[in-house]
């Protein structure tokens, strides 16, 4: 449950540890930490192998500016017009070269070309798609992202929180462990009536429980 509510909720290893106060459970923030390091991305791969989530056709992808010790790096980013994120990636650039890993790294992943992506006016994008994705439309304008645009929220709020990002390794293996679980456990409330939003959080918990008890960690 910690690994949980540290990686879905915008919570403070100390906020986390006050909650299990509450309980009469004395935890420190530091063992919280440990734990979550150690076991978020196990739980976050073990969501990922029993969702077996099928992507959309239509994908958006942005960038978003990410400063950390003062460095600026770019965080490559894709979700499904479903809103599901896709996948991540921390680069130093924004230039052709950095759309095309960050293409790769996608394919990859899901092993699926989406029959149309959508981006802003960044002429890496346009690049990279040519020796790539030549099959799918290409649809360039900043209103019609608005969709990932509203989705870099959750990653924000992460980084408000942690008071900046500290390290980029750590960076990028803790925001994609947190993809994982928001793609799970953060249901569109208001696109259901509160019964089926509740069912479909019961079997999201449930699917969750049977991640984190693959390894035996709760």
């Amino acid at each position: 449950m910690l690994v949980m509510l540290y990686h879905r909720y915008s919570l403070s290893l100390r906020d986390i540890s006050e909650i299990l106060l509450y309980r009469n459970i004395e935890v420190s923030h530091e063992s919280i930490r440990e734990w979550n390091k150690k076991f978020g991305s196990i739980i976050a791969n073990n969501i990922g192998k029993k969702r077996s989530y099928i992507p959309g056709d239509k994908w958006h992808l942005d960038e978003m500016r990410v400063v950390i010790r003062r460095e600026v790096f770019w965080l490559w980013r894709a979700i499904d017009n479903q809103g599901q994120e896709l996948d991540i990636l921390l680069q130093k650039r924004r230039n052709t070269k950095a759309a095309l890993r960050f293409f790769k790294k996608l394919l990859k992943r899901h092993n699926f070309i989406p029959k149309i992506i959508v981006t802003d006016k960044l002429r890496s994008y346009g690049s990279a798609k040519k020796s790539i994705l030549k099959s799918s439309e290409h649809r360039k304008h900043k209103r019609l992202n608005n969709l990932i645009e509203n989705s870099h929220q959750p990653t924000r709020q992460r980084e408000r929180q942690m008071r900046k990002f500290k390290d980029p390794v750590h960076t990028q293996r803790f925001l994609s462990s947190c993809s994982q679980f928001l793609n799970l456990l953060k249901v569109n409330r208001y696109k259901f009536k509160a019964s089926e939003y509740k069912n479909k959080m019961r079997l999201a918990f449930k699917l969750f429980n049977e991640a984190a008890s693959q390894h035996y960690y709760v």
